[in-house]
């Protein structure tokens, strides 16, 4: 049965049968996650930065890491990107985002991979999402090295949590073995680890202060060109940063 053929009763039986969702996607007027904690989220963040993305995408490839329910994926799809593939390794996240991206009536690719494994992609994209994705990993910067060594050709578009100071300071080339002051200060880079767990999730491994997600994009090859909201960055593929092989 094609979308065109669902009604909304059939819509959403399923999206009952696919919960829980945690993004809340308006699917022919049945919205996934209507009680959601945030809100209307991922869209109350979608719109605070929509504006610096290119609003005709036409010709360009995605790549969505971590799509979870395809959100942004579809998004991507819908202001005309040429191929749209998102990844996550959870299976009921891909089948919500195939069915979301469905009754939506957009093609996008969805595959089971971590972050970990896109250089057996072998593809590079124009712009890759990096959203809501760093927090949960065991091995962040190996994760934004890979991205920059294997996937990103022109833009990353990057969210992350953020906890700690929101101030950003100038950090010096190198410091002696002596110095201990700087770690106390609070705008120093910083990447809380929650050895248990943050929020009821027990992969919430690390919460990085914005000083420190700014130094992990550089470090990692990109050129941060603008923050249009206060998670998200734009960034454009540059050399690696200081220190790094």
């Amino acid at each position: 049965m094609g979308s065109d053929e669902l009604t909304p009763g059939e819509i959403e039986r399923r999206v009952r049968e696919l919960g829980p969702w945690f993004q809340n996607i308006e699917l022919k007027g049945v919205f996934t996650a209507p009680g959601h904690f945030l809100g209307d989220y991922p869209m109350v963040k979608w719109r605070k930065f929509s504006h610096a993305v290119p609003e005709s995408l036409e010709g360009s490839t995605v790549l969505d890491v971590g799509c979870n329910a395809g959100f942004y994926s579809i998004e991507m799809k819908e202001r005309g990107a040429s191929r749209v593939l998102g990844i996550d390794i959870d299976e009921l996240y891909l089948e919500q985002a195939r069915f979301a991206a469905r009754v939506r009536g957009v093609e996008v690719d969805f595959m089971k991979m971590s972050v970990y494994e896109v250089p057996d992609l072998k593809e590079r994209f124009d712009i890759v999402l990096f959203m809501g994705v760093l927090y949960h990993l065991r091995h962040p910067l190996l994760a934004l090295d890979l991205l920059h060594e294997y996937a990103v050709s022109d833009l990353l578009i990057f969210q992350s949590m953020l906890r700690g100071s929101g101030d950003v300071e100038d950090t010096d080339d190198d410091y002696p073995f002596s110095e201990t002051g700087v770690f106390d200060r609070p705008s120093f880079p910083k990447l809380h680890f929650m050895e248990k767990s943050y929020s009821g999730d027990p992969t919430n491994w690390w919460l990085p202060n914005r000083s420190c997600v700014e130094a992990m994009l550089r470090s990692s090859g990109f050129r941060i060109m603008s923050r249009p909201e206060e998670e998200v960055y734009i960034c454009g593929r540059a050399e690696r940063g200081f220190g790094t092989p």
